[in-house]
């Protein structure tokens, strides 16, 4: 009895463990496509709940924060405009897509495909590109944006980084 009871302490301590994990997962959802938004407008973006469709962490501020509506009214969420436009890359629908972009200069949801885009910009996941809806020296077009992560040229690319700022 003596060497039982260890064991069964021991099985009743994890089995408490699991418990309580597995009630918080249930507890915690994170939201990664939102359903219903016919209008393909901006959806209002709840803190720590949404959740990048593309790399998966949590939207913490609307600064860089992109979104995707699709006609049949499912929405989906990027921390980053890098992380959508890989996204889109993936995607065969892309061009029936609305994009959303929270642009750094108005502060307000434009059109993805009509905003300027900065190389150079500290953004979410270090891309480098950040929205804006007026255009300045050194902003590209959405569609050069688009190319250039594809072929991967933006701030996590050593050789990019270092043309565009240098050895910071």
């Amino acid at each position: 009895m003596k060497k039982l009871v260890p064991v069964l302490v021991t099985v009743l301590l994890v089995a408490t463990i699991a418990i309580l994990v597995i009630s918080r997962a249930n507890q915690v959802q994170y939201l990664t496509v939102f359903k219903g938004n016919t209008s393909q407008q901006p959806v209002e973006i709840i803190f720590d709940h949404y959740q990048d469709t593309q790399c998966g962490m949590l939207i913490e501020r609307m600064l860089d924060s992109a979104q995707a509506a699709a006609p049949d009214g499912k929405t989906w969420f990027f921390d980053d405009v890098g992380c959508m436009a890989l996204w889109l890359g993936d995607n065969k629908h892309r061009d029936e897509m609305v994009l959303w972009v929270y642009t750094r200069d108005t502060e307000e949801w434009i059109d993805g495909r009509v905003a300027w885009y900065s190389r150079a910009d500290r953004t979410t996941m270090h891309y480098g590109f950040a929205a804006y809806a007026k255009n300045r020296d050194g902003r590209v077009a959405f569609d050069e944006m688009y190319r250039k992560m594809m072929r991967g040229e933006n701030l996590t690319n050593p050789y990019t980084r270092k043309e565009l700022i240098g050895n910071n």
